[in-house]
Parts: structure tokens; C-alpha cells; sequence
């Protein structure tokens, strides 16, 4: 059966329960809502089974507190939850000071003002990550274990069944690991690390990014319409708007399987392209982490 989509105020109500006890997230003192929320379904290996709707949303939990978009209350936000700098087995009272500490308010104040605020932030974070699942008609397929060989027939229709998985398996593929690489580059931006290592990862994103491009122009020229190769590259991770030439040059240079050195070898005399994409990852953009009262968004 079909679940109803929750509605913010339920998310809300439920992650007010959740912290009551923290991460990890326990089968027992869950909400519908949250379980019933699509991006939490479509990560799932089981979807008709709670403890593995349960293991969804921890680990989607804790990625959305990785990434919390307000650095001011980032690491308060992780202590409310649960998360470092709280320990396991804290419960909330300690947590809650530990939050309002790391928020520098007094906890009174925090509990009063600041984390309604908290919940409802990571609340939305939740739904619009449901509403990206939402609106993309294509997720990568879920892989069961081979506990045996499945030989395939010598009949023309099986042929295509099997050459489709084929090119969905190396489009996939090409996606993740150009998104393994753009998240490489996030971390050591975030870790500040040294120009050249930041540069040598923005390359190798760069590479990985152009193969993926390469990949969803074959998939989507063979197969499909449902999206453009922008929406399915963009599935990747965020990346510098390039102009089309732009795009387009990048691509060439990883066609055929082409390895990193080969990559970096056709671009060589491609300075304004190269500045684009490394300018464009490595230049942190501007946060807006308060409202005019100093209070998170």
C-alpha cells in the first residue's frame, strides 16, 4: 500500500520525539512521518520493512547534520541530535546544555527559542530531500545478492533487457564516481588543506565529472527522454556553471574511457577552462547564517 506523504508539521512533531533519545535511530521511537518520507523509502534496501526504513533515515540524519547549512549552529545542531561533539548515551538534559554551549546561549534561552528553530530546520532539510526523490524519475537501481548464475538466453529481447542494465550499470557507475570525487573536494575545502592537493582533487573531479557527461549523452541518446543530460549529470553533486563549450570540451577529453593523465594531457593549453572549474569548486561561497535577530533560518 501506497504511503501518504507527510506534512511538515508531522516531520516536525517527529523529529521533536526523535531527540528525546537521539541517535542512532531505534525501530521503537520512530514516527510514521519520518519512515513514510520518499527519500528515506527510495534509500531503503527493504522498503516494506521498518528496520531497514529505520538504518535509512539514521544514515540520512546524520549526512543532513554533516552538512548543516548553518555553520553558526552546525555543531549545536549535531549535539542536540546526538551527534559530536555529544557522546552516545547522553540524554537530552545533556545534550541540551551541550547544544546551548556550543550555540553560546544560555540553555534556558536555547531550549525556549533556538531549538524549535533547530528541529524545524533539519525538518525542512528532510522534506526537500524528499522532494528531490520526488521529482526525479530515475534512481539508481537497488543490486540483490548473485548467489548463483544467471545465464542469459539466446533470444534478441533478452539481448536488450541485458545491454540496457549494462548501460544503466556504467551510467550509474560514471555517477557515483564522479560524486565520490566532488565530495572529496568538499572535504578538503572544508579540512583547508593545501592549494595543490585542493587543485589535484578538483582536477581528478573534473575527469571524473566529464566521464559521467560522457556516459548520460550515450544512455540518454540511446534510451530515454525522461531527463536531459544536465538533470541526470547535476544527480553527481553540485558543480561550477560551465558554459556549453565549456561543457562540452571537458567532455571530449574523457570520451573512450580516457585515463587521468590522457584527461589533463588534452587540456593542457586550456587555461580559462581549467580556471572556470577550479575557481568555481574551490572559492567558498558566501553563507547567510542568521536571521536580522541572530537567530538561525
Amino acid at each position: 500500500m501506497p504511503r501518504k506523504s507527510p506534512v511538515p508539521d508531522e516531520v516536525i512533531a517527529g523529529l521533536r520525539r526523535l531527540i528525546k533519545q537521539g541517535l542512532p535511530v531505534g525501530p521503537s521511537r520512530v514516527d510514521a512521518a519520518l519512515l513514510g518520507l520518499r527519500g528515506i523509502v527510495a534509500r531503503a534496501v527493504d522498503p516494506a520493512d521498518d528496520a531497514s526504513l529505520t538504518a535509512a533515515l539514521d544514515g540520512t540524519l546524520r549526512g543532513l547534520l554533516a552538512r548543516f547549512p548553518d555553520v553558526r549552529y552546525a555543531s549545536a545542531a549535531r549535539a542536540l541530535f546526538g551527534l559530536p561533539p555529544a557522546e552516545p548515551g547522553q540524554n537530552l538534559t545533556v545534550r541540551r546544555d551541550l547544544a546551548a554551549a556550543e550555540a553560546g546561549h544560555e540553555v534556558h534561552h536555547f531550549r525556549k527559542r533556538v531549538e524549535p528553530k533547530l528541529v524545524e530546520k533539519v525538518a525542512w532539510e528532510l522534506l526537500a530531500d524528499a522532494d528531490r526523490f520526488t521529482r526525479s524519475p530515475m534512481n539508481a537501481p537497488r543490486l540483490a545478492s548473485a548467489n548463483r548464475r544467471q545465464p542469459i538466453p539466446a533470444d534478441p529481447f533478452a539481448w536488450e533487457v541485458i545491454e540496457h542494465e549494462e548501460q544503466l550499470s556504467k551510467l550509474w557507475s560514471a555517477l557515483y564516481a564522479a560524486r565520490a570525487e566532488l565530495l572529496a573536494v568538499e572535504r578538503l575545502v572544508s579540512l583547508q588543506a593545501s592549494r595543490n592537493e585542493l587543485i589535484h582533487a578538483a582536477v581528478t573531479a573534473a575527469w571524473r565529472w566529464a566521464a559521467a557527461r560522457a556516459e548520460a549523452i550515450s544512455y540518454t541518446s540511446a534510451y530515454t527522454q525522461e531527463m536531459s543530460v544536465g538533470e541526470l549529470i547535476t544527480l553527481a553533486g553540485w558543480t561550477p556553471v560551465l558554459a556549453e563549450a565549456q561543457a562540452s570540451r571537458l567532455t571530449e577529453a574523457a570520451v573512450g574511457g580516457a585515463h587521468r593523465e590522457q584527461f589533463v594531457h588534452a587540456l593542457h593549453n586550456e587555461v580559462g577552462l581549467g580556471d572556470a572549474w577550479i575557481d568555481g569548486l574551490l572559492n567558498p561561497l558566501p553563507i547567510d547564517t542568521s536571521d536580522e535577530n541572530g537567530q538561525p533560518q
